[in-house]
């Protein structure tokens, strides 16, 4: 069988009757599976008569035909000399692999969704591990990973941030966001992102109004002023001459618990802790209990910060402090869904450790009051995968207040401090010897010890 001339098969192989076959083929070849047969159409009959002379046929196919891949590739080869592939990219244009492509996407989502997961501020906080999930639920921003990825890095930045330190949403923004002070406006996805988090974290529908993200906002401290917002502390002596040090003194040495501002905190002037040995600041949660001891102890009241539920900028900033100067942190809180949730934010955003915070110390307190409320919405606790588990065993949660005896104990084996005159003079000629000097103290046994 003679060869047509090429210029000749060319033209056989363009004729517009033959669109829908080679745009149907390329199609078929893009998907970048193997391909046996093409099905085209339909085809009106002149598009029939054009596939009928291509493949040699004796009577026009169906309006719906399956081609053999292998008949139309020697087809072409007759008259062009091509194959399948060259002629329909050169028809068509190139050819993709979507399957290849997928399989890449698969893979570059599994990664994104692996680094999601397992991100520092996600672990720190196992709450937010239910709002990783639905970050996955959503899908890819715009079916891209890397748009995707991009905007969780700033919502994880924004979190790590959290709480702010009184500022305006705008101003927050642009120093956490590399000056864009417009990247959590209302309605922008950013912001609904990390409203969604904070929810999460406080068990909260994400706010539907205004004014509900506004407080969500203001809970985080964005927004805050430094005057209202402020934090409980009882029995802390710092030295120095600074307002700070005088007005936490002066409530000490009355057996009174002090409320202190943001104002202050963020200008606490001279300021000091003891140089050794580092002092032990503890921490809870709920303002009755440093009631308690404040009744108890009086003007030799160890120190005691009290966060009053989910702590605001006020009383992160003050745990901050503390152990920059030197202080060593302990926690305690409910034992229940959101006290276990206020104690992993307070261990990820302070050097703080738990105290009396094990499952161990769970089973104790819940044989003493077996007949709790239930516990609510449990998440991993961080620092002892296993009190999640007790709790769950056990269905009751153990407020604060009810092992208040033991604190307390604890506070007093941990020592009370001398305040008269002599030692007052020691420790304050001690601090000035150390100066400013002090760093961040994140050691400390996690297994209940004062």
């Amino acid at each position: 069988m003679t060869r047509p001339e090429p210029a000749l098969g060319e033209r056989t192989l363009r004729r517009p009757e033959l669109r829908p076959l080679w745009h149907a083929v390329h199609d078929r070849l893009s998907s970048g599976l193997p391909v046996a047969r093409v099905r085209i159409g339909p085809l009106d009959d002149a598009q029939r008569e054009a596939l009928a002379d291509l493949l040699g046929l004796d009577r026009l196919p169906d309006a719906r035909p399956s081609v053999a891949l292998a008949r139309l590739e020697e087809a072409v080869t007759e008259l062009c000399g091509r194959t399948v592939r060259e002629t329909v990219t050169e028809l068509v244009g190139p050819l993709d692999d979507r399957a290849s492509k997928r399989r890449r996407q698969d893979g570059e989502r599994a990664e994104l969704w692996t680094w999601l997961d397992g991100h520092g501020t996600v672990r720190a906080q196992p709450a937010l591990a239910e709002w990783a999930a639905s970050c996955r639920a959503a899908g890819l921003v715009g079916g891209s990973p890397e748009r995707t990825r991009s905007l969780l890095t700033d919502a994880l930045t924004v979190l790590a941030e959290l709480p702010a330190q009184a500022e305006p949403l705008p101003v927050f923004a642009a120093r956490v966001l590399k000056g864009d002070s417009h990247a959590l406006d209302d309605g922008t996805r950013l912001s609904t992102l990390v409203l969604r988090a904070l929810a999460t974290l406080h068990d909260t529908a994400p706010p539907q109004s205004a004014a509900g993200r506004r407080a969500l906002w203001t809970r985080a401290g964005v927004a805050d002023d430094d005057l209202s917002a402020t934090v409980l502390v009882g029995g802390l002596r710092p030295s120095g001459g600074g307002p700070l040090a005088r007005v936490a003194n002066v409530c000490a040495e009355a057996g009174q618990a002090a409320s202190l501002t943001l104002a202050q905190l963020r200008a606490p002037g001279e300021f000091t802790l003891a140089a050794a040995p580092a002092p032990v600041v503890h921490a809870v949660e709920n303002p009755s209990i440093l009631s308690l001891a404040v009744r108890r102890f009086g003007p030799r009241c160890p120190p005691l910060v009290c966060t009053s539920g989910w702590p605001n900028s006020a009383a992160i900033h003050l745990l901050r402090l503390l152990a920059d100067h030197g202080a060593t942190l302990r926690y305690h809180g409910d034992f229940d869904g959101e006290g276990i949730r206020i104690a992993a934010y307070v261990l990820d955003k302070t050097p703080a450790r738990p105290w009396r915070m094990s499952a161990a110390d769970y089973r104790a307190a819940v044989t003493r009051t077996p007949q709790g409320p239930r516990p609510g919405r449990l998440t991993e606790a961080p620092w002892d995968p296993e009190l999640t588990h007790a709790m769950t065993e056990h269905g009751s949660a153990v407020v604060e207040e009810l092992v208040a005896d033991v604190l307390l104990n604890d506070l007093a084996v941990a020592g009370l401090p001398d305040v008269s005159p002599t030692s007052q003079g020691h420790t304050a000629r001690a601090a000035t010897r150390r100066g400013s000097r002090g760093g961040r103290h994140a050691t400390g046994r996690a297994d209940g010890a004062p």
